[in-house]
C-alpha cells in the first residue's frame, strides 16, 4: 500500500512537471523618487551593484572579477562562492537610459542561461524601475518548482535589491 502511495505521488509530481511551461519569468517593479539619470548608473556599472545587490551579500568571501567595458554594453561580471551564492557571469549586452539588458549565466549550483532586464518608465518626477528575469525552466526546474515557487525565491531577492536602490537613488 505504502508503495502504491508513494508510486502515486511520484507520477503527480511528474506529470505535474511535464506540464509546466518550458519558461519561467520573475518581475517585480518599484516606484523611485529619482529620474532615470540617477538610477540608470547604479544598474549599468556593476561596482555600483555592491551597494544595493541582495545577492552581494550572500558569500562574504566571494570571489569576483569585473572585465570587458567599464559600464554599459559589454561591462562583464563573474563570480564565484559557497553555496548559495554559486558561481556564474552576468554581461550588459545592451544599455540606453530607459533599460538594461544582462545575459545571465549560472554554473553552479546548477546550469541556467537566463535573461535579466531592468526597465525605467518615467513617471512625474519619479521612474517606475521594473526588474525582470526569464529563460528557459527544464524539466528538472519545473520538478523542483513543483515544490518551491521560483516566483516567490527570485521575487523576494528582486524586491530587497529594488527596495536598497530605491533608497540609494533617492538620496
Amino acid at each position: 500500500t505504502l508503495a502504491i502511495i508513494a508510486a502515486v505521488l511520484v507520477a503527480t509530481v511528474l506529470v505535474s512537471a511535464a506540464m509546466k511551461p518550458g519558461t519561467f519569468r520573475v518581475q517585480r517593479t518599484r516606484i523611485i523618487h529619482a529620474g532615470a539619470r540617477q538610477i540608470v548608473p547604479l544598474i549599468e556599472d556593476f561596482h555600483a551593484w555592491r551597494a544595493w545587490s541582495p545577492y552581494e551579500k550572500l558569500d562574504p568571501a566571494m570571489k569576483k572579477a569585473l572585465s570587458g567595458a567599464a559600464k554599459g554594453k559589454g561591462a562583464v561580471y563573474a563570480w564565484e562562492g559557497n553555496a548559495r551564492a554559486g558561481a556564474g557571469r552576468m554581461e550588459i549586452i545592451d544599455a540606453s537610459s530607459w533599460q538594461v539588458t544582462i545575459k545571465l549565466d549560472f554554473i553552479k549550483p546548477f546550469e541556467g542561461h537566463n535573461v535579466a532586464e531592468f526597465t525605467l518608465e518615467p513617471k512625474s518626477g519619479s521612474t517606475n524601475v521594473t526588474w525582470t528575469m526569464y529563460g528557459p525552466s527544464s524539466f528538472l526546474t519545473n520538478v523542483v518548482t513543483t515544490f518551491f515557487s521560483m516566483d516567490r525565491l527570485v521575487g523576494r531577492d528582486f524586491e530587497t535589491g529594488l527596495a536598497n536602490l530605491k533608497t540609494i537613488a533617492e538620496t
